[in-house]
Formats: C-alpha cells, sequence, structure tokens
C-alpha cells in the first residue's frame, strides 16, 4: 500500500521561528521598497493583502492573483513599477536571512526515508509566499527542490486557497491526481496544519516536543511527538493503520471548492491541442470530460440539491450520463470555454452548500439505484465524482506539463 505525505515547511522541515523571521523579512523588504513606499505603509499594505490571501474562498483566483490586486493598489503602485527591484531582494537579500533559520537533520532523514519506501512526498507549507522564497527555504532545509523528487510544492502563485482552510489541503490532493492511498499531515501547528487536514478527513502528526498536552479539540488517538519520532511511528503503523475518510461535510465542500481551482492551474499549462488527445481510443479527450463534468453539474447536481432541499423525501431519477458525450457532440465543442461555464456552474453548488444547516444536509431523498439516502450522501457522490475525474485528467496532463525539478 502507497502514502502521501504532506509535509510543512517551517518548524517542521526547517527551523523557523516566524516570530524572528517575519519581522526581519518584511524589515528587508521595506528597505528594498523604500524608494517606492514608506516602509510601515508597505508593511501595513502587505498585511492586508496576506490577509486576504488566507480569507480567501473563491476558486477562480490564485492568491497571487489575489496578493496582487490588494497590495499595489494600497500604495498606488502599478504591478510592473517595483517588479525588478523585487526580483534582486529575492535573489541578493533574501538569502541573508538564512541564519535566523535552522537545518534539521532528522528532515532530510524522515524524506529521505518516505522517498525511499516510495511514499508521495508534498511540501504543504502556507502558500502565502512567492515560489522563489519557498524554495529558497526548502534548500535552506538541506532540500533543494532542483533535486528532491516533491510531487508538489505550494506557493502562491500555485494556490488558490491558504491554511486553516481545508480546501487547501483539498487542492493539494487534486493537484496530485487525489490519491487512493492513506494520505498523512505532518506539522507543528494545530490550528493550521492539523486541525483542517482532520476537518478533510486526513490523519496529522503532531510535531511537537514531548510532553506537551493536545488541545482540547483534538481527535483521539492524534499521533504527536518531535519530528525524529516520526519515522518510528511510520514504521510500526505503515500506511494500513493511517485512515483517510471524505465523507463529512467539511470534507464535501473543501472537495467540491477544490476541483475548479486545481483543474484551473492544470488545464492552464496546456498546448491547445492537449484538448482533443485520446489517451487511449477508449478514454475520453479532455474536451470531452469537461462537458460531461458542466453538464452533470448544470442538469444533475444543481436540479437534485434543490429539490432536496425543496421536496419532502423526493425520488431522485438516475441519469446516464456518460451517453451525452456522444449525443451532445462534445468532441466539437470548445473544452476551455466549457471549463468556464463549468466553473459557474459549480460556484452556484457552492452558494447553495454554504447556506445550509446541520439539518439541512440530514434531508431525506431516495435514489433510483442508491436508494433511501439524504443531502450529505448525495454531496459525497458529487465530491466522489470529481475525485474519479481528476483521477481520469492527472496522469494526461502530467504527462503533458513540465514537471517540477528533480521529478
Amino acid at each position: 500500500m502507497g502514502l502521501t505525505l504532506l509535509l510543512d515547511l517551517d518548524n517542521t522541515l526547517l527551523g523557523n521561528e516566524m516570530d524572528t523571521f517575519l519581522p526581519a523579512y518584511l524589515q528587508g523588504l521595506g528597505r528594498c521598497l523604500s524608494t517606492y513606499a514608506e516602509p510601515g505603509k508597505m508593511v501595513q499594505a502587505l498585511l492586508y493583502a496576506t490577509h486576504k490571501m488566507i480569507e480567501n474562498n473563491h476558486p477562480r483566483q490564485t492568491l497571487k492573483e489575489i496578493f496582487d490586486a490588494h497590495f499595489y493598489p494600497s500604495l498606488r503602485l502599478s504591478y510592473e513599477a517595483p517588479q525588478a527591484t523585487l526580483t534582486d531582494f529575492y535573489a541578493q537579500e533574501y538569502k541573508n536571512l538564512r541564519p535566523l533559520t535552522q537545518l534539521r537533520p532528522e528532515a532530510i532523514a524522515l524524506c529521505q526515508y518516505a522517498l525511499q519506501q516510495g511514499y508521495r512526498v508534498a511540501v504543504a507549507t502556507n502558500p502565502l509566499f512567492p515560489e522563489t522564497a519557498i524554495y529558497q527555504r526548502l534548500a535552506w532545509a538541506g532540500l533543494p527542490p532542483e533535486t528532491t523528487p516533491f510531487a508538489h510544492i505550494t506557493t502562491f502563485e500555485n494556490a488558490h486557497f491558504a491554511k486553516p482552510n481545508p480546501a487547501y489541503y483539498a487542492e493539494i490532493l487534486a493537484h496530485l491526481g487525489w490519491p487512493e492511498d492513506p494520505v498523512l499531515m505532518v506539522g507543528d501547528d494545530w490550528e493550521r496544519d492539523i486541525l483542517p487536514a482532520q476537518n478533510l478527513g486526513l490523519t496529522g502528526f503532531w510535531i511537537h516536543e514531548n510532553g506537551t498536552a493536545l488541545p482540547e479539540d483534538a481527535a483521539r488517538k492524534t499521533p504527536t511527538g518531535p519530528l525524529s519520532a516520526l519515522i518510528p511511528w511510520l514504521t510500526q503503523t505503515g500506511p494500513s493503520g493511517i485512515p483517510t475518510a471524505y465523507q463529512s461535510t467539511t470534507a464535501i465542500q473543501a472537495t467540491l471548492r477544490s476541483t475548479p481551482a486545481a483543474l484551473a492551474t492544470q488545464l492552464a499549462a496546456l498546448p491547445p491541442q492537449a484538448w482533443h488527445v485520446k489517451p487511449t481510443p477508449e478514454h475520453w479527450t479532455l474536451t470531452e470530460i469537461v462537458c460531461h463534468m458542466r453538464d452533470v453539474e448544470k442538469t444533475v447536481n444543481l436540479p437534485r440539491f434543490t429539490q432536496i432541499l425543496q421536496e419532502d423525501n423526493p425520488f431522485l431519477a438516475g441519469v446516464d450520463t456518460d451517453a451525452w458525450v456522444e449525443d451532445n457532440r462534445y468532441s466539437d465543442q470548445n473544452g476551455p470555454a466549457a471549463f468556464q461555464d463549468f466553473i459557474t456552474y459549480r460556484l452556484e453548488t457552492l452558494a447553495l452548500l454554504d447556506a445550509l444547516t446541520a439539518k439541512d444536509w440530514q434531508r431525506p431523498a431516495r435514489h433510483a439505484i442508491f436508494g433511501p439516502t439524504n443531502f450529505q450522501e448525495i454531496g459525497h457522490f458529487v465530491a466522489e465524482h470529481d475525485r474519479l475525474h481528476i483521477r481520469q485528467i492527472h496522469p494526461f496532463v502530467a504527462s503533458q506539463i513540465t514537471p517540477l525539478p528533480g521529478e
């Protein structure tokens, strides 16, 4: 059995107390941009834009797009004006922060062990920094992305959500093709790393010094300990002892929110001709898959959810949506346009789900195939449908785009 490891960066893979690091980082950035803005105002604008990234729940904008939309206008700057200066800062000055961090040999040993076991390893750092800042900190940790085969690294260029949003973790898993094997989140921050991952349905390993008490809201049997304890724990527990489940209402909403976000990043990197390639004669093209997802969202998911909310124990007819591929001539349609329409319909679904009460999630229905059911189970079926098509798309997209360095 395989295993997917999601590893936090700061104070997990790399010793880095943010209470020390961030003031020095902001001071250096303030000096760098002093010709464009007074340092105090720059810091205020940066914190404001960072807050906007953290609170984002919209799958159409990356965190970088959100940051850019709030940081530069706050300083009355064009985006282009300071870019050369910022590039120089990250290339020359940022490395001066390295002495504030500490390499952790046990982190290197953990990654080596996991990769030797054939486990999938992703860096799940809060994506509030640009790629270069995160990649440099990984190098300081002795884990340069150029030579370490991480499956994914979150940055503000490729992420749409930040910690502690459970959709942040769902988006990572979508980028990994929604692994069917167990997933373990490892981090030092209970509120940002462990709790939201558990809310999605993952197991979390909380990094802390021996003797630290678990928070009151800790799930039963949450594994804990120093980073050096993780390899022995993994060896003893094995992947089969790491439960992963996505049936909760939080997991359903996070999954449905992450699908358009992750696909937007992946599909944007494809050449136009890739939309019409059949991996095998039996497979659908990307255009056909996206058209199918669009029409299922519009014609099946939204009407069913609405029907369950408006009627008492309604009957939900079965629908052969696979036949639509030929009936609606999906191969002749515009794939990118269909994807944008899918996002529009998905946003309607998310707005409906966001307004639900706990009682609404338990409203009953009768399904033509599954029999007695309720709103939550139908939502789980919709989320599983998303995961199925992400798994269908992922290997094809991965073969069409440039992999991470080291892959």
